[in-house]
């Protein structure tokens, strides 16, 4: 394990998708404020014709374990079950919140697809990590990445089991899927260049005052049911929730942390962030999931010793 070793990102990947659709709204392609359906029209069904993008971004959407499971399906055939799929029981969209997964983050890709023609994975290529210095990051490997990268990408284990289990998401038919809220995998020194490009103001991916609306809070003070937390959302992005409750949230960033703080874990794994109060960004990967109790203690552990190294504490 170094710092250039390829490893799965999981949900630490997800506010990738919400910076492609930053920068299609910057284009003047889309609104926020837009239903799914005014782009993707079979989205509508079962009741879910109300659903905006803004409501995928802040997880309020409604369809929280739609497709959360890793099932080897093609893209094409998961995007068809959510479209298909009925919201949560009793669920209006933006009143109640809660953390999905996948379902949202397979939309919000195929509108991107919808609006500018390229398929998800090649957009955030192409738009996102390439000018961000991100060189080794893709949400799928295709053979000419695999050939690239083989020899740098490390395992993901179930440290619960004894010996510890090989995960599959490392696997060479796992990394060609494309799973938009999950598939995302890279080094973690990529993964400080996504949050180093943010804290600097965009550089040229996007305007600084978009990243201040996406990394702001746009969901406040609503219990997620998911996390069974007060958690505070931006644009596709957790925002510090630590003033919620004595008791420090899921995936938090520590008690050191700033208010203006914004970021993502990935499951078990992984998380990044960034400080704009300290011009601090925080990415690490640990290759094995140990539980979530476990992880949650060592997630604050690491969180918490940085800021203390560094005597920002």
């Amino acid at each position: 394990m170094t710092t250039h070793t390829i490893l799965p990102w999981m949900s630490a990947g997800k506010p990738v998708a919400a910076v492609a659709v930053a920068i299609l709204q910057e284009r003047g392609l889309l609104a926020l404020d837009d239903t799914v359906a005014k782009y993707l029209p079979g989205y509508a069904a079962s009741g879910k014709e109300a659903v905006t993008l803004r409501h995928l971004l802040t997880h309020t959407g409604g369809q929280r374990l739609v497709e959360s499971q890793w099932r080897p399906a093609p893209y094409e055939e998961i995007v068809a079950s959510i479209c298909e799929a009925r919201q949560d029981p009793g669920w209006i969209p933006g009143e109640k919140a809660g953390y999905h997964p996948a379902s949202s983050w397979f939309i919000l890709a195929e509108v991107v697809r919808i609006v500018d023609g390229r398929q998800f994975d090649r957009f955030a290529i192409e738009e996102v990590f390439r000018p961000a210095g991100m060189s080794d990051s893709c949400f799928t490997m295709t053979d000419s990445i695999w050939g690239t990268l083989e020899e740098r990408i490390g395992f993901l284990y179930e440290t619960t089991t004894k010996p510890p289990t090989p995960l599959p998401w490392t696997t060479r038919p796992h990394c060609a899927q494309l799973r938009p809220g999950a598939s995302a995998r890279g080094p973690a020194v990529d993964l400080a260049r996504f949050y180093e490009m943010l804290l600097a103001g965009g550089n040229g991916i996007l305007r600084p005052e978009t990243i201040k609306m996406f990394s702001s809070r746009h969901r406040v003070g609503k219990r997620d049911i998911t996390f069974q937390y007060v958690m505070d959302w931006g644009l596709g992005f957790m925002c510090n929730s630590q003033q919620n409750s004595p008791e420090p949230p899921p995936y938090g960033f520590g008690r050191h942390a700033s208010p203006a703080t914004f970021g993502h874990g990935g499951m078990q794994s992984s998380m990044a962030f960034c400080d704009p109060a300290y011009g601090l960004v925080v990415t690490w990967i640990c290759n094995g999931t140990p539980g979530d109790t476990q992880h949650q203690k060592r997630n604050r552990a690491i969180n918490e010793a940085v800021y203390e190294d560094l005597a920002l504490a």
